[in-house]
């Protein structure tokens, strides 16, 4: 690194150092008796200890209790003061420290070694216990199949889990070797970063011993465990398993799953230019889990709920599979080989994944549209959380490992990752690959920070990206962006691209987009020029562009190079709104018709004028991935309806509308993919009785049309929008349902069936479970109570209920944890879309000042949401009486 750029980099990054310098003083101080570490805990203990070592000794039955024995061995270079080891709820048996047989000094969180019992130099801890297997998805999670009574174990420790696992520094800056041993049933198979050394017959099973491992992070490591089906690929550079479990073993192509991995592969050797180090790949669907997969080293981790399906996949399922194992793929490199030393580096983590994650779907497997499916589903969710309350820097501080997740959201995945591409953009292709690769040669099997990946690009391009640092990562909100031209004799006399940002955060930002001019020509939009503009500040002219024709339709973000909201200018928005159809490019179209919602979502245009371009539209669409963000989109706005009137008149005819489309969609589909997704729309729009009768023909068999199949998945979407219609038959068909799928999905799926019921008792009886914190229940079901329990057409219902859910909220925030309030914020704050609903939520936000950052910003954002649907509510055009 060149020292200006270090020193511009040091001043750049001086407000959040200086942050930090109080804590890194107090840090001797005893450690809080809190669950949680702070930062300034983990510095001072890092500070101490080095050269880590774990030998871990497991015993698993298949019972509700594991047992485990820690052999932590570390350097220590201060034995003045205690040290402490995170060990979660756990029953502790023995403690021995470098020797000596000692009473643990233990809070259920973490033990307490004595200062007389530490040396400087070399120490061995040994820790023997026994613990509940977790249930939350956290851990070592433990899960009866329903269908056969199979036990089946995985563990998940990101952020700060692996405590509940075995004895540890928890804690992101102190990577360690770990060697493994675990006794296990006879049946049952063993996963783990290594591949397996040895396997030996033992008492009560096998006894699996695994080599010593490369140096990790905690949260990289992992092992898994029970009677998992196995599918073997050896057949290119690296060894490949995937692994499920025997009961939905037949829903699982392994031709996929081992295509896309060996194209990754050989994809990120070449791109980072460093051979994958973790010499074996598994992939391992897992049920219950929290998320949609997890970047263990060598053994990642995969939501069943996700990539199980009981048909063929679909294209949009292909896609979805390709992209998340390509995403947990570059954490390989970015994240398990090089890791942050604090959890306010997960973003770049996650972004630099992401980013990555889609140039690899892109560039080595079938699917070239990575980039469009990327904008659609990631980046206009970073574009509406950026605009939201909720909004907030994209590298910012992390006080405790409980606030490692208050940020894990759209600006971390897909703002980042937008913002790393039009840096790549910036710089050029091949002087950010050559930035990357230093930073990964320079930092491998070692913790870095910000300042560190900085400088390696900067140092790659040979320029200050001290200003660039500070107006991207450490400054919230997004730009918008306008074309600004006039037209004299049929040519532009001037062109400039307007900058605007909002008040509440009004940093201008520079960055390189393109400019294209397109011509309406009858049958087609074509494209007439298009030119690349660096441009900073308000405003930027564009001397390029004078001379050429004027254009029917500007966009100043062409192919999506920037990251900023382009409002169109007043005729290419009425183009745009006249002749989307008429544009050849699907990237293009999809932002075009973004550009149109986020006109509903401004005010500028009426819902029902969006719904009736879309049922003028979408059914002519011919690219699959847009008709379904098209699709999204009108789902949303029809969920809108619902919430504001859901008897209206207009609401009616447009439920009645949006049907025939989708009827008429399955008969005319091109395609298989086609024909399931308008079938998936149709199940989802269907609302009169000549619907909801149709529908329960299907189940019968009865009007399939022809092509169709009325697969399980297709089945529990139907039965579980009768259920939430009130069909008359609907409690009949469920209980019909659940006999003939006794699967875990199909446990899931009925229970989304029974509480979408608009039954006030049902949602009393589901409310008190959810509420009930000593529930016996896994919480993968009670997360789909909380996430099925009050839809948008049933808002009278959530009247009933939501003071009591308010009222509620800081005694749940306080006792629940993160885990259990993310999806209780998510999916239980009350938002009925009238302006009582709004200032109800306002003054909660007002009165419960004490609420975690996380559920504060939750319960913002809904009230910001809230007040947005009344807003649509006043701008339409159309009467809702």
């Amino acid at each position: 690194m060149k020292p200006l750029l270090r020193k511009a980099v040091a001043l750049t990054l001086g407000s959040s150092l200086l942050m930090a310098a109080p804590a890194v003083l107090a840090a001797s101080a005893p450690r809080a008796d809190k669950e949680w570490l702070s930062q300034a805990d983990a510095e001072a203990r890092s500070a101490r200890v080095s050269n880590v070592a774990y030998q871990l000794d497991f015993t698993l039955t298949g019972q509700e209790t594991f047992a485990n024995t820690t052999t932590l061995n570390f350097d220590l270079n201060d034995a003045s003061s205690p040290l402490t080891i995170d060990l979660n709820k756990a029953t502790v048996k023995s403690l021995t420290v470098n020797g000596k047989s000692v009473a643990p000094q233990y809070n259920k969180w973490f033990i307490t070694l004595a200062a007389a019992d530490l040396k400087k130099g070399r120490n061995t801890v040994v820790v023997s216990f026994e613990r509940l297997h977790s249930t939350n998805g956290e851990g070592l999670h433990r899960m009866v199949d329903p269908v056969d009574g199979r036990v089946y174990t995985y563990s998940h420790f990101e952020p700060a889990a692996a405590q509940q696992m075995f004895a540890l520094f928890d804690q992101p800056d102190l990577k360690a070797t770990y060697q493994v041993n675990v006794t296990a049933p006879a049946d049952w198979v063993v996963v783990s970063t290594m591949r397996e050394a040895k396997v030996e017959d033992a008492q009560g099973g096998k006894r699996w011993t695994f080599p010593v491992s490369k140096k990790l992070s905690p949260y990289n490591f992992s092992l898994h465990a029970g009677p998992y089906k196995i599918w073997e690929d050896n057949s290119a550079k690296y060894p490949m398993r995937l692994f499920a479990r025997q009961s939905v073993a037949a829903q699982v192509d392994p031709k996929d799953w081992f295509t896309f991995t060996k194209q990754g592969l050989a994809f990120f050797d070449d791109y980072f230019g460093i051979p994958y180090q973790f010499e074996k790949y598994d992939q391992l669907l897992v049920p219950d889990f929290l998320y949609g997969a997890m970047e263990n080293a060598g053994a990642v981790t995969f939501a069943e709920n996700r990539f199980l399906h009981k048909d063929k996949m679909t294209t949009d399922q292909r896609h979805s599979l390709a992209s998340v194992i390509m995403h947990e793929m570059a954490h390989q490199w970015f994240g398990d080989l090089v890791t942050m030393k604090w959890w306010n580096g997960l973003w770049l983590n996650e972004s630099f994944a992401s980013f990555m994650g889609t140039l690899g779907t892109a560039e080595s497997t079938e699917f070239k549209n990575a980039w469009q499916y990327f904008y659609a589903q990631g980046k206009t969710a970073a574009y509406r959380q950026d605009q939201s309350l909720g909004t907030h820097p994209i590298e910012v501080p992390v006080a405790t490992s409980a606030n490692a997740f208050d940020n894990i959201d759209a600006i971390t995945y897909s703002k980042g990752a937008s913002t790393l591409k039009q840096l790549r953009h910036l710089l050029g292709e091949e002087t950010f690959r050559r930035g990357v690769h230093n930073y990964l040669v320079k930092y491998q099997f070692q913790n870095a920070k910000l300042d560190d990946f900085i400088g390696s690009l900067g140092e790659a391009a040979g320029r200050d990206l001290s200003q660039w640092t500070q107006d991207w990562l450490y400054q919230p909100g997004v730009n918008t962006v306008t074309a600004n031209y006039t037209c004299k004799g049929g040519k532009i006399d001037a062109f400039s691209l307007a900058q605007t940002a909002p008040g509440e955060h009004p940093v201008l930002r520079e960055q390189r987009v393109q400019v294209a001019l397109f011509r309406n020509q009858g049958k087609a939009m074509t494209l007439d020029r298009k030119v690349a503009v660096t441009y900073k500040g308000a405003s930027t002219a564009v001397p390029e562009l004078q001379g050429a024709a004027c254009p029917d339709l500007v966009y100043p973000n062409y192919e999506d190079w920037g990251y900023a909201k382009v409002k169109l200018d007043a005729r290419s928005f009425g183009t745009a709104r006249s002749h989307v159809s008429k544009v050849a490019e699907p990237l293009l179209r999809a932002m075009l018709w973004q550009s149109m919602w986020d006109g509903v979502r401004d005010g500028e245009l009426a819902l029902n004028e969006f719904m009736q371009t879309a049922l003028n539209n979408a059914p002519r669409e011919t690219d699959y991935a847009l008709l379904g963000n098209v699709l999204t989109n009108v789902r949303t706005g029809l969920g809108y309806l619902q919430k504001m009137a859901p008897d209206a008149a207009y609401t009616t005819s447009t439920v009645q509308a949006l049907e025939k489309m989708a009827w008429q969609g399955i008969a005319t589909a091109k395609d298989e993919n086609f024909r399931r997704r308008w079938l998936a729309t149709y199940v989802d729009f269907a609302g009169s009785k000549p619907a909801l009768d149709r529908l329960a023909g299907l189940l019968q068999n009865r009007g399939v049309p022809k092509g169709v199949t009325i697969n399980q998945d297709v089945r529990w979407a139907i039965v579980k929008q009768l259920a939430e219609q009130d069909y008359p038959a609907a409690d009949k068909l469920l209980a019909a349902e659940a006999a003939r799928d006794k699967s875990d999905a199909g446990q899931a799926a009925a229970l989304a069936a029974q509480v979408v019921r608009p039954d006030p008792a049902v949602k009393a009886d589901w409310l008190a479970k959810i509420a009930d914190l000593q529930t016996k229940l896994p919480f993968s079901r009670i997360r789909t109570a909380m996430e099925n329990l009050y839809p948008s057409a049933q808002a009278s219902l959530n009247e009933q209920s939501a003071a009591q859910r308010l009222a509620r909220l800081p005694e749940l925030d306080k006792n629940a944890g993160p885990v259990y309030m993310r999806s209780f914020a998510e999916s239980m704050i009350p938002a009925t879309c009238t302006p009582q609903s709004v200032q109800r939520l306002a003054d909660t936000a007002a009165q419960q000042k004490e609420l975690t950052a996380g559920t504060r910003r939750a319960l913002l954002e809904t009230q910001q949401e809230d007040a947005r649907c009344v807003a649509i509510r006043k701008a339409m055009t159309v009467p809702l009486g």
